[in-house]
């Protein structure tokens, strides 16, 4: 049995990105470049202590509404990176750093570059990413 994920939050300094970075890229829900955004920090290895977690003053996602039916495939990805059992009583925790992260990586990508194209950085990402399997 897993443990149940109500909500999670981004810190305070990420509500504005999620919505900066949705009308960037034209996504849409809010939800999906949040769910980008975790794939993206979990794609770049970082690893965090369940003490590491930031503030929760920002945007607030439902489990169904951050993960929708990708839940069981998000949670593996995360059980497997820290080699954890859905058990695990910070499993909220690392879903709410690498959200936190993913953002902050996706945001300095774009300060970093300005004149990025929506889909042509996602497709290059998700390119990088399958080079790796």
């Amino acid at each position: 049995m897993s443990i149940m994920i109500a909500q999670i939050k981004t810190s305070s300094e990420n509500r504005e990105r999620v919505q900066r970075l949705t009308r960037k890229f034209g996504l849409g829900a809010e939800n999906v470049i949040a769910r980008i955004a975790i794939a993206y920090s979990l794609k770049s290895g970082q690893r965090f202590s369940p003490t590491e977690v930031k503030d929760a003053g920002g945007k607030e996602y439902s489990r169904s509404v951050l993960f929708g039916n990708l839940y069981p495939l998000y949670l593996a990805m995360i059980c497997s990176h820290y080699g954890i059992k859905s058990t695990d009583k910070d499993l909220a925790r690392y879903f709410k750093m690498h959200l936190d992260d993913g953002l902050e990586l996706i945001d300095k990508d774009v300060k970093d570059n300005p004149n990025l194209v929506g889909f042509d950085y996602l497709f290059d990402k998700i390119e990088e990413g399958l080079k790796e399997l």
